[in-house]
């Protein structure tokens, strides 16, 4: 088998500041509401694809397609569990069909990044397997012209509903309707991630969109959601940060309202998770300015930097190390 006879492809995290939570029925992960997500670029899956007849000897199953962790010196540790798995399979099985792809074949993934901990890996991991099949088929010739970014996206949130934000950068805005990119005079822009904890989540994204509906407060969940969009995309083109803070502080306090009254409740918070959050929301009171802040279903805290901030996000990753693993954008090393 030789390095050509497999398909390599990846996909960056995202962080919505506009949260997707709540699936509407009839399947394929269509949102009840509109969502706007920051590309994380430095945050990525990688997955590789091999035909299992090309030289694998006994090492996988030829009679189905099978999964293991990619290896590698920059990958972070990978552990599906059989159910993750299972899911993982089946969308690679609806792209196969989607795709005209026979045989069996060997799937990879890894991670640059810890998984399952609120940091957006399935997003990732499905776009890049979207991405690879689709590579694949063209170097096959059992596809003749590439999909756009949109329809690679909406073939994606099948597999799950968040990676459709994943094919576009920097900026993405997801509805039922569809997959679009977005973009605001705003200027370079920086993200940093306080890892408080890199363990897999008791509760994962997909169970979390289920118990959210039990919730009392999910009652006019989608319409303050859209308005809140429709603000913060006005906030951006206005360049009135300070607002846009506001808004997607209290979107993601919304958003772990809903885990927390939810029957039975669950929650991702931790300990460290309100210190980091209480620290970033001191720099906003003392100085007026600040980082905006956000949450994924995780315990993780996101912060998002203007271009003339980068002083301010190396001052607090020196500030919080003690209580989290800081993991930042390339630029802001």
């Amino acid at each position: 088998m030789t390095e050509t006879s497999s398909i390599i492809a990846s996909a960056p995290s995202n962080i919505a500041l506009i949260k997707y939570m709540g699936k509407l029925e009839g399947g394929g992960n269509r949102p009840t509401n509109s969502s706007i997500s920051w590309t994380l670029d430095h945050l990525k899956t990688f997955v590789k694809i091999t035909p299992i007849d090309l030289g694998l000897g006994d090492v996988v199953n030829r009679d189905s397609d099978e999964w293991r962790p990619l290896e590698g010196n920059n990958f972070s540790e990978i552990r599906l569990s059989e159910k993750s798995k299972q899911k993982f399979l089946a969308h690679f099985a609806m792209l196969k069909n989607e795709f005209k792809l026979n045989g069996s074949y060997l799937i990879e993934s890894a991670n640059n990044f810890p998984s399952d901990c609120g940091l957006a890996s399935s997003a990732s991991s499905f776009a890049a397997l979207t991405r690879a099949a689709h590579d694949l088929a063209l170097s096959l010739g059992t596809m003749q012209e590439p999909l756009r970014f949109d329809e690679l996206g909406q073939l994606s949130r099948k597999g799950s509903g968040s990676s459709a934000r994943s094919f576009f950068s920097p900026w993405a805005l997801w509805s039922s309707e569809g997959i679009r990119p977005l973009d605001f005079d705003l200027g370079p822009l920086h993200h940093q991630v306080f890892v408080v904890e890199s363990g897999k989540k008791a509760v994962s994204s997909s169970e979390a969109h289920q118990r959210v509906l039990t919730s009392e407060l999910f009652h006019g969940r989608s319409e303050r959601a859209e308005k809140r969009l429709a603000s913060l995309m006005a906030a951006f083109r206005s360049h009135d940060w300070a607002g846009a803070y506001e808004i997607c502080w209290a979107e993601f306090w919304d958003m772990h309202a809903l885990f927390e009254t939810s029957k039975p409740a669950f929650g991702y918070m931790e300990p460290k998770t309100l210190e980091v959050l209480k620290v970033l929301r001191k720099v906003w009171i003392d100085t007026g300015d600040g980082p905006i802040v956000t949450m994924d279903a995780g315990a993780n805290v996101h912060a998002l930097y203007r271009d003339n901030q980068k002083a301010l996000a190396l001052k607090l990753r020196d500030q919080l190390r003690s209580q989290a693993l800081v993991l930042m954008s390339d630029d802001l090393k």
